[in-house]
């Protein structure tokens, strides 16, 4: 049964939102706000459904032509289809809603404090990195993998049997299906071209063996001209001479490296081998060098990195005698410019990767903060009392015990960035009840053609 709707928004997902006539809310895949769609219910829960949609009867006047040939199977970029002012206008909305539901906030309260997202200076190839997934499938049918069939079982067994082959893609989102494209349209310009490139040599590379590589991550800076490509393979016996001259080859990489992981916990790394090159990738953020190894998190959008790190040293307005501390601080994103301008630094990673990567930030920049590594919840209330602090979390947010530390340190001022508005959101209600106010909220768009969006926060005591 189908269903005449006219869509009003885009949710913090990947779909659009609308009303059936029954006034049950339904969320529409593929939609843009101001369409006018016929739609077919997919599922149906108590409180919302979930539709497809059958025919767009009026196009809205911010949909367009998705750019990309694999928009449709890839689904990595769920807003393509929109237009980069209707995704502008829809991710500070977002911000603002869930400022509104879950912070608390009344609306007028929420618009006045939630400034207009910053545009990304690039709406495509701004990614200065992309990871692909790898595996030995068995193809089901004779389908084009290109359009994201159904494929096998993910192998994780060393030897492939002769009807298996190796694919190297994105996953089509909610599912374990390698979508094998040639290109990328959001990678940086020396690595648009990767995905094929990548494929090609490690399926000559590997022949009928499978080296257990299970995903392949690379990075290109603009401006260093440095390419670093990242196996993560099983623990084993691995051609490492070989598979990285082909891959140099094929990519022009001033680095390759192997990632030792279980493929089920990927991030529980188990050593990281140099086969060639320098065995990192370095970028540059403000004129401040960075050298990042592969495990380490590092901005994939590295103009608006540098948006950030401007909103977060003017909202802190520290200066010269400013003790401050950097939480979830990484391999230095922010700590290595509050060294610049602040009196003393502590920065707290948990992750042992970005904690030797930033302490050699620190040096090759001849600057110092102490370094601690360890959990940030743990480690903040032993720091005392801050003229200023940066957080910047997972998407979980803050543990529920940050807030009060936070308090405890007497800071004046302190700038959270996020990736998730609503975790941020539940977190500003705490923070407030800690004797807090929210200030200001900038939303930086990192990721254009999607829903993500990130957001940089002051708040004052």
């Amino acid at each position: 049964m189908s269903e005449i709707v006219e869509l009003t928004g885009l949710t913090q997902g990947s779909n659009a939102v609308g009303r059936l006539a029954s006034g049950k809310t339904v969320f529409v895949a593929g939609g843009v706000p101001e369409d006018v769609v016929e739609i077919e219910i997919t599922k149906d829960a108590k409180r919302h459904c979930e539709a497809r949609i059958v025919r767009v009867i009026e196009p809205s006047p911010l949909r367009v032509v998705p750019k990309c040939p694999y928009f449709d199977s890839c689904g990595g970029c769920p807003w393509m289809q929109v237009s980069y002012e209707g995704q502008l206008a829809a991710k500070r909305a977002n911000v603002v809603e869930q400022l509104v539901r879950i912070g608390g906030k009344d609306r007028e309260q929420a618009e006045a404090l939630v400034d207009e997202a910053v545009r990304s200076k690039r709406e495509f190839n701004y990614r200065n990195k992309i990871e692909l997934h790898a595996a030995w499938v068995s193809p089901m049918g004779t389908g084009s993998n290109l359009s994201g069939t159904k494929q096998g079982q993910v192998r994780s067994g060393s030897s492939p049997s002769p009807s298996q082959r190796f694919r190297l893609g994105f996953h089509h989102p909610g599912t374990n299906d390698i979508v094998e494209t040639k290109s990328c349209l959001v990678a940086a310009k020396a690595i648009e071209k990767s995905p094929a490139a990548l494929r090609g040599a490690l399926k000559y590379a590997q022949g009928n063996q499978d080296l257990g590589i299970f995903r392949v991550g690379v990075r290109s800076s603009a401006k260093t001209k440095s390419t670093e490509i990242a196996l993560w393979t099983k623990p084993g016996p691995f051609p490492r001479a070989r598979v990285a001259s082909i891959l140099q080859d094929s990519v022009k990489a001033t680095s390759v490296v192997r990632v030792l992981a279980d493929p089920g916990k990927a991030r529980k790394i188990k050593g990281v081998e140099v086969l060639a090159g320098k065995g990192y990738w370095e970028e540059k953020l403000l004129g401040l060098a960075y050298r990042v190894s592969a495990p380490s998190f590092f901005q994939v959008n590295t103009e608006q990195a540098e948006t950030m790190i401007k909103l977060v040293l003017e909202g802190l307005a520290a200066g010269e005698d400013s003790y401050c501390a950097d939480l979830y601080c990484g391999a230095g994103t922010f700590t290595l410019p509050l060294a610049e301008h602040c009196a003393e630094v502590f920065a707290v990673e948990s992750q042992a990767s970005s904690v030797r990567d930033l302490r050699r930030n620190l040096e090759l920049n001849d600057l110092f903060a102490e370094v601690i590594g360890g959990d940030s919840a743990r480690e903040l209330p032993e720091l005392g009392e801050l003229d200023g602090l940066v957080v910047d979390p997972p998407r979980v947010g803050l543990a529920e015990s940050v807030p009060a530390d936070i308090a405890a340190t007497n800071t004046k001022r302190f700038a959270y960035v996020s990736c998730n508005p609503s975790t941020w959101a539940r977190d500003v209600a705490r923070i407030e009840d800690q004797g807090y106010r929210l200030i200001s909220a900038t939303p930086v768009d990192l990721f254009p053609q999607t829903y993500h969006i990130e957001t940089v926060s002051i708040f004052e005591r």
